[in-house]
């Protein structure tokens, strides 16, 4: 008996596009992706939840290793299914065209274009750092108020989408701009890196600070800041696996967008190899760096600080200025001039994130349009072999969101539907080895059932951990999931 893969448009026409990208580029895609502004940042807040340095660590330790574990099972799906969509053509193989539509349409409204809009005002904001007339502050014009939502274009969103455009434009001029661009700017950012871990290791390394970090290296706590004071409650047990879940949202979100390299499998060279290996490699290398970065910054500064300090140290990382860890430690290391140093590091690692989203985004609706569930003009290739349509919608929507000042919160709604999709995709590869048994796998996941079990296990017990605990930003995220039901039913129906 012969098994196949349902033949959709969306499959069929992948092989228009041209496969260019080697398993250095697509590499470089998943790393690229992945280190965007986070790992710079997000400390700060975990800090703060989990109180402890040791947890920090242990944060970060659990965030990569589920990271890792969810990429080692979409290897198995990308070899399987090597066609551009990649997330979204697995969730509709393994579960149907309403499941994936859901999984694309959450995509386009919120999760890529929210992704591409936070990034690029993060690009903006640093720039600011260099370029004080480039600030939220500076107003060119103002449309008005959404609730606590000021709507308009200032210095900074128009920046912001000045190069969301630029970068649009790139990647229509054909896959080899969008890969030159990736690569170089992916080799720079690591560069970049390994010299903030060398030189934390090394010059910035404080005995005083590691001293203090080691004194109370497991004493979890968890600050609840009201305004300019704070409360303390110490956790132990059960507390401190919950405030680790809800902590891992930062971590998590700094590991995120992986998969994306999944949606561009219609031009990988030998994707049935590269995939997998490039998801493996991308994702250990990118653990091993946030890890070392973070032993950097417990090297140089203390964990616990006093939110009024008067200089990087007193405040700590809990209390960074504005919860810039980085920035902080390259002042100890270089001065005043080290937030300058600190800025055209994240400029560049911003830049070339949001360069492999952008380029892989707009894989997605691609796929959808030729499958009958996206506007059907975004299915179409131009002369350079890209969906030149599909990145200018993207574009478009990624610019609104800039504009709406709300990009910020969309994205913290979104990481509860973002790990349910991933427990969705995951739990597909259990049901496509069942209901096709006999299709090629040429990498079949290590571990099996084991690992991909143990991330759904894993991944679904944070999701329930942040529902109890960070309620806000889990029901308006499945709220948005669920408002794209209906919209199947009605796209559907037209398309009929």
């Amino acid at each position: 008996m012969t098994v196949t893969i349902d033949k959709s448009s969306s499959i069929s026409e992948s092989s228009s596009l041209k496969r260019g990208l080697n398993l250095f580029d697509s590499t470089a895609i998943v790393i690229g992706s992945m280190i965007g502004s986070g790992i710079f940042i997000v400390s700060s807040d975990i800090a703060r939840t989990i109180g402890s340095p040791g947890w920090l660590l242990v944060t970060w330790i659990v965030s990569g290793l589920i990271t890792t574990m969810a990429a080692l099972s979409y290897g198995e799906l990308a070899a399987m299914m090597p066609h551009a969509g990649g997330q979204y053509v697995y969730l509709r193989e393994s579960f149907g065209k309403c499941i994936g539509f859901l999984y694309g349409w959450t995509l386009f409204t919120v999760i890529q274009t929210g992704t591409i809009a936070a990034v690029a005002v993060a690009f903006a904001k640093f720039s600011g750092v260099i370029f004080p007339i480039i600030s939220s502050s500076n107003w060119i014009c103002m449309f008005g108020k959404l609730g606590p939502y000021t709507i308009g274009l200032n210095t900074e969103n128009l920046l912001a989408i000045l190069v969301i455009i630029f970068l649009s434009w790139i990647n229509t001029r054909g896959l080899e701009a969008g890969k030159i661009i990736q690569n170089v700017f992916t080799v720079t950012k690591l560069i970049a890196l390994f010299g903030l871990i060398v030189l934390g290791l090394t010059i910035g390394r404080n005995s005083e600070t590691i001293s203090l970090n080691l004194q109370n290296f497991w004493d979890a706590s968890w600050m609840h800041v009201h305004g300019d004071s704070f409360t303390l409650e110490k956790l132990s047990g059960i507390a401190i696996l919950g405030a680790i879940g809800a902590g891992m949202v930062g971590s998590l979100f700094s590991s995120d967008a992986w998969n994306n390299i999944t949606f561009t499998a219609g031009e990988v060279i030998n994707p049935k190899k590269n995939i997998p290996l490039s998801l493996i490699l991308g994702t250990s290398i990118v653990t091993l760096i946030y890890l070392l970065v973070n032993v950097v910054y417990l090297c140089v500064i203390p964990l616990h600080g006093d939110m009024n300090g008067s200089d990087v140290l007193s405040r700590g990382i809990q209390f960074a200025q504005n919860d810039r860890v980085a920035t902080a430690v390259l002042q100890v290391i270089f001065g005043s001039s080290g937030a300058v140093i600190m800025a055209l590091l994240i400029m560049v690692s911003t830049f070339g994130c949001n360069n492999g989203i952008i380029l892989s985004g707009a894989r997605v609706y691609y796929a959808m349009a030729n499958d009958g569930l996206f506007f059907n003009f975004a299915g179409s290739l131009n002369k350079q072999l890209v969906p030149k349509n599909a990145l200018i919608m993207q574009c478009i929507w990624a610019s609104v969101l800039c504009l709406s000042g709300t990009y910020g919160d969309l994205l913290d709604y979104v990481i509860f539907a973002v790990l349910i999709f991933y427990v969705l995709t995951i739990s597909g590869l259990f049901v496509l080895r069942r209901t096709k048994p006999d299709v090629e796998r040429p990498y079949k996941v290590l571990g099996y059932p084991f690992i991909p079990g143990l991330y759904i296990v894993l991944a679904s017990l944070i999701s329930i951990d942040l529902l109890i605990f960070k309620p806000r930003y889990t029901w308006p995220g499945l709220i948005i999931v669920l408002i794209g039901v209906p919209i199947y039913y009605l796209w559907s129906k037209k398309q009929r």
